[in-house]
């Protein structure tokens, strides 16, 4: 009487992603990566808002990355629910972030010939 062994935990073969979806989503990342090049040199009105649109962009280009070539589209939801988790602590962590940084902005020197007077001490020197 001999004994069947299966130890592949449920496993099995891993899914494979079709061609033409692999070409679409390399694609759309091209077009994405060209929309990044393009909005980096154009000013929308305000350093905050070109952060968020390029924030936008990275993490729909992280996005696609994850759900298609990392194929998290066709595994389990738990997957999904930790990588989603994820993207809002990282927005979470920026967002307050960016809200301190009005409190310190005034200390830094934009105009390196004439910077702004030290507190203690001598005066900076350009080196």
């Amino acid at each position: 009487m001999a004994i069947e062994h299966h130890d592949d935990h449920g496993h099995g073969l891993a899914h494979v992603a079709a061609p033409r979806v692999l070409l679409a989503t390399g694609g759309t990342l091209l077009l994405l990566t060209l929309v990044t090049v393009v909005s980096s040199k154009i000013d929308f009105g305000g350093s905050s808002i070109n952060l968020a649109i390029a924030m936008v962009i990275a993490v729909t280009k992280a996005t696609l990355v994850v759900l298609f070539f990392m194929h998290l589209r066709y595994d389990r939801l738990f997957h999904s629910v930790v990588f989603v988790s994820a993207i809002l602590a990282a927005c979470l962590f920026v967002g307050f972030t960016l809200m301190d940084t009005g409190q310190y902005q005034h200390t830094n020197i934009w105009n390196p010939s004439a910077p702004p007077m030290a507190p203690i001490g001598p005066r900076p020197v350009n080196g």
